[in-house]
C-alpha cells in the first residue's frame, strides 16, 4: 500500500488500530524518517535544504523579512556551528543527523544545541505551506481524535504548550512509545528524540517559539503568532511524518 493511500483510508488510534510501537532511536524506521529531512550520514559536513517556497509565501502569517533572517541566518548558523563542532570532536563520523540527535548527551552543548537547531528547523520548514490546509484528515485525524478526544482539544493543548514555554524553545506533537500522540515542549533547540527529554517520542509537528521566529511581526504577542501558525500547517507532511513512524 502506498503511503498516501494509507493516510487517506486507514483509521489508526480512533479506529482501534494502533501505530506500530516506536522502536529504538537508531532503528530502520528512524533511518526512513531521516530521509524525509533530506539528510545523509555525516561524512564531510551537513548542508541546508532548499526552502521549497519563496520568503513571501507564508505572508501574512510569517513575513518575508523574518523568513529571510530565520532561514538564511539562524538556521544556516546552526549548520555552520554544528559542522565545526563535529570536526572538533570526531565522535559522530558516519552518523545521520537523527542518530546524532538520539545519542548526544546533555553536556555536549555545542553539538546538542546546533544539531537540534538543524534538525528542528529542517522539520519546521517542511510542515508549513503557502495557504496551509483545512486541517488533518484520514489516519492523522483519527489519531488526533483518539489521543486527545477531538481536534479542538489538541489545538488547545498545543497552544498552551507553545504559549507557556518559558523563554526560547519549541512545542511539539509527537508519537510516543505507546503509539499515541502527545503534546510537549522543550527548551532551546532540544526535541523529544533526545534521551534527556522530559517526554520522549518522535516529533511529527513542531512550532518554533524563539522570538526570532515571530518578533518582527508580532512583537511580544506570542499567542497571536501561535494561533496564526495553524493556518499554514502542511497537514499532508505532518501525516507523512506520522506514517513514517509506523515503519510501514
Amino acid at each position: 500500500m502506498k503511503k498516501r493511500e494509507f493516510i487517506k483510508i486507514t483509521g489508526i488510534v480512533g479506529a482501534g488500530i494502533a501505530l506500530s510501537p516506536i522502536a529504538a532511536c537508531n532503528s530502520a524506521a528512524d533511518q526512513k524518517k531521516e530521509l524525509t529531512l533530506g539528510e545523509k550520514p555525516h561524512i564531510n559536513e551537513f548542508t541546508q535544504l532548499d526552502l521549497g517556497y519563496d520568503f513571501t509565501s507564508l505572508e501574512p502569517v510569517i513575513d518575508a523579512q523574518t523568513m529571510e533572517i530565520h532561514y538564511g541566518k539562524h538556521h544556516a548558523g546552526y549548520i555552520r556551528k554544528l559542522n565545526k563542532a563535529l570536526k572538533e570532536t570526531g565522535d559522530y563520523k558516519g552518523k545521520t543527523l537523527r542518530e546524532i540527535i538520539c545519542s548526544v548527551t546533555e553536556n555536549q552543548t555545542g553539538i546538542r544545541n546546533n544539531a537540534g537547531g538543524h534538525y528542528n528547523h529542517s522539520m519546521f520548514w517542511k510542515i508549513m505551506a503557502p495557504g496551509g490546509g483545512e486541517g488533518p484528515t484520514g489516519a492523522l485525524a483519527d489519531a488526533i481524535n483518539g489521543s486527545f478526544g477531538d481536534f479542538d482539544t489538541f489545538k488547545s493543548e498545543f497552544f498552551s504548550a507553545a504559549k507557556t514555554r518559558f523563554g526560547s524553545g519549541w512545542a511539539w506533537l509527537s508519537v510516543g512509545a505507546d503509539s499515541k500522540l502527545f503534546v510537549s515542549s522543550t527548551p532551546n533547540q532540544d526535541n523529544p528524540l533526545m534521551s534527556f527529554a522530559e517526554q520522549k517520542g518522535t516529533p511529527i509537528l513542531g512550532i518554533d517559539v524563539w522570538e526570532h521566529a515571530y518578533y518582527l511581526n508580532y512583537q511580544n504577542r506570542r499567542g497571536d503568532y501561535i494561533k496564526s501558525f495553524t493556518d499554514i500547517i502542511n497537514w499532508d507532511n505532518v501525516a507523512e511524518n506520522m506514517w513514517r513512524t509506523g515503519g510501514r
